[in-house]
């Protein structure tokens, strides 16, 4: 039998999908009875891989209800698919026609199908990433207090900083329980913790949003984060190697803790110098610390033992 791909395309309020290499397309509600249609017309075609494209968090719950029929998925990136498109000529932009470039995308590329995040995980995820909302709401506002030069507004606005700092607050509380209260949470915590240079909320961020930390290898576990620098060369130009793509939040965490590291952390403080004194940019030194260190964190998940100069 042919290997089956499938296009998901996911908006608001209906699925688009396509179907290859029958061409077949059709379209089902996003609601519970669009969902179950849906597995009903996929599950006799057994599909290799269906690609369900990321939309602010309007994929979850189709991706949940194909995960939960045993159904091989892998959620998409946009961007990919755009660029994928563009390659091929696809230049014109529908729902039926995502839906087609997205099955034409896994088709070709074959990405790896990764697990869901339960339950946990995923409310794990989502109070770290409403505890960076609320931060950058803070920063905003304490911006526009400094800019001001009107009482009632500064007035206005300090109110509204002290509101925000009382929820985040209360945001971090429910993040620490939450950690606290999983003793495989706590222990991987503690374990990463363990390096000079990673604190909770770097540690945090981790569990959250790389749960694959200690499962793949160094090269595979960079590239998760944006951290693999991708070669840039055409005959006998050479360009400089550049980063790009990944998990934005865990690369952010991890280059902000590097920075720390560079500068505390004895093993990666040494690492950081001699690359300087090799001449190299410094932000090119922060970002090989940070992947360095993502290396190291990496290792000490999968080996589970905590950090030892030596």
């Amino acid at each position: 039998m042919a290997m089956a791909y499938v296009g998901i395309d996911v908006s608001k309020d209906r699925l688009d999908v396509h179907v290859l290499p029958e061409g077949l397309s059709f379209a089902v509600a996003r609601n519970g009875q669009g969902l179950a249609d849906l597995i009903a017309r996929l599950g006799p075609l057994a599909p290799d891989l269906i690609g369900v494209e990321a939309t602010g968090g309007f994929e979850t719950i189709v991706a949940a209800a194909l995960a939960g029929a045993g159904l091989r998925l892998v959620v998409v990136n946009p961007a990919q698919v755009r660029h994928y498109a563009k390659a091929v000529g696809q230049r014109a932009k529908t729902d039926p026609i995502d839906a087609a470039m997205i099955a034409r995308f896994v088709e070709a590329t074959k990405p790896e199908p990764r697990p869901l995040p339960d339950e946990a995980t995923q409310l794990l995820s989502d109070l770290v990433a409403r505890r960076r909302q609320i931060i950058e709401m803070i920063v905003a506002e304490k911006n526009r207090e400094r800019r001001t030069a009107v009482k009632r507004i500064k007035k206005s606005i300090l109110r509204l900083i002290a509101a925000l700092e009382k929820e985040l607050a209360s945001v971090d509380e429910d993040i620490d329980a939450g950690v606290r209260g999983s003793p495989a949470w706590r222990a991987t915590e503690d374990l990463l913790a363990s390096a000079p240079g990673v604190g909770p909320i770097t540690a945090r961020t981790l569990i959250a949003d790389l749960p694959e930390l200690g499962r793949l290898d160094a090269k595979r576990i960079a590239s998760l984060a944006g951290l693999a620098p991708f070669t840039r060369q055409s005959g006998q130009w050479k360009g400089q190697s550049k980063i790009a793509g990944g998990r934005r939040t865990v690369r952010s965490a991890l280059f902000l803790a590097a920075l720390v590291a560079s500068r505390y952390n004895p093993v990666l403080k040494a690492f950081h110098d001699r690359l300087i004194a090799a001449g190299k940019p410094k932000m090119v030194a922060a970002i090989a610390v940070a992947r360095k260190l993502l290396t190291i964190l990496n290792a000490i998940v999968r080996d589970q033992k905590p950090w030892q100069n030596a």
